[in-house]
Order: C-alpha cells, then structure tokens, then sequence
C-alpha cells in the first residue's frame, strides 16, 4: 500500500519537525545540566572552605543585599541539602536527554526508512 504524494511530503514534515524540535530541546537540556554541574562544584567547593575553619569560626550567609550570622552547622546542612536537590535535578534532566536522544534517533530511523523504501 502506496501513501499519495500529499500525504508522504505531510508524514515527512512532521518527523523532520519532531527531529528539529528534540535537537532542540537537547540544546536547552545541555545547557541546563552544564548550570546544575557548574552549581554543584560551587557548592562542594564552598564546603571544603567551610571544613578548613576552625569551629569557632564566624560564617556569614548573603540574604539579599545584606550578611546575616549563621550557625556553621546550619551552612553546611543547607550545603548538603542544595546538593541532593541538584543531584534529583540533575537525574531528571539526564532521563529527559535519554528520552530526547531515543526521539531524535527514532525520527531519524523513519526518515531513513522512508527514503530507503522509496516512500513505500
């Protein structure tokens, strides 16, 4: 069974438009995964320093445009608790990337199947 050439040039569009779409959005989701990397080394970074005080240590948070007094307890529980939420965001954004990649593939596939077969 033959498609009309309409309905052909229709089929292909659409797969060309999903190829487009998941290159796309691989793009954002690269550029999101390079953030969340980039925010978690800041964060392991800051509680090295943090581990290099003494205890007794003054620490000091940003609270807008002002520094606030902070137990060094309570700074390296919110170090430790802004790590896991990265690290949930980072497995979330690395399924999205699986999916995109498998869409993208399988577009990719069909197209080729298509030209292969002669649109057959």
């Amino acid at each position: 069974m033959s498609m009309s050439p309409a309905d052909m040039q229709k089929l292909l569009q659409e797969i060309e438009q999903k190829a487009q779409f998941c290159q796309q959005q691989m793009v954002i989701v690269k550029t999101q995964m390079n953030t969340k990397n980039r925010e978690n080394r800041m964060l392991q970074l800051t509680a090295a320093e943090l581990d290099g005080l003494p205890s007794d240590a003054n620490v000091y948070e940003g609270v807008g445009k002002m520094f606030v007094a902070s137990p060094k307890t309570d700074v390296k529980v919110r170090l430790t608790k802004d790590q896991e939420t990265i690290k949930k965001d980072m497995e979330g954004l690395e399924k999205k990337m699986h999916y995109l990649e498998t869409t993208y593939n399988n577009s990719k596939t069909h197209l080729d199947a298509i030209f292969k077969n002669g649109g057959r």
